[in-house]
C-alpha cells in the first residue's frame, strides 16, 4: 500500500474483496510500534458482527475505497482479537499465517519490542 497515505485518511473508508464485494468499513488502522507504519486494518464487516483485520501491505487503494486482495470469506474467517488494543507479537503472527503471507527477512514478529498499536476511528 501506498506509504504516504495518512492512516487516519483510511478510517470510515468501505473496504471490498478481491472480487469487488464489500467486506465492510475500515474502523481502525494499526501501526507498526518499531516503525510507525500502517500494518493492519480492523474492518467491521456489519452492525452486529465484529471487526476482520485485514492487512494493509498488499491492499490497494482504488478511488475512495480500500481494495484488499483476498476473498471475502477468508476475510470473515480472520483470527478476532478485539478492537482498540495493541496486537500482540503472537496475534499478528496468527494474522499473517491465516492469510498466507510469508514473514520478511525484517525484524521477528515475535520480539517483544515489534506489536501494534492502533489509531483509533472514533475518540471515546
Amino acid at each position: 500500500m501506498q506509504t504516504d497515505i495518512d492512516p487516519r485518511s483510511l478510517i470510515g473508508r468501505k473496504a471490498y474483496d478481491r472480487d469487488g464485494v464489500k467486506i465492510g468499513t475500515v474502523d481502525e488502522v494499526y501501526l507498526d510500534d518499531a516503525t510507525g507504519s500502517p500494518e493492519w486494518a480492523a474492518v467491521r464487516t456489519g452492525l452486529f458482527s465484529r471487526d476482520a483485520f485485514v492487512p494493509l501491505e498488499p491492499s490497494t487503494m482504488v478511488g475512495d475505497t480500500l481494495r484488499v486482495p483476498y476473498e471475502r470469506t477468508l476475510i470473515r474467517g480472520a483470527p478476532g482479537f478485539g478492537v482498540g488494543r495493541h496486537l500482540s507479537p503472537e496475534q499478528e503472527l496468527q494474522l499473517y499465517r491465516h492469510y498466507g503471507i510469508e514473514l520478511s527477512a525484517g525484524p521477528d514478529p515475535t520480539t517483544p519490542d515489534r506489536s501494534f498499536g492502533s489509531v483509533a476511528g472514533e475518540e471515546g
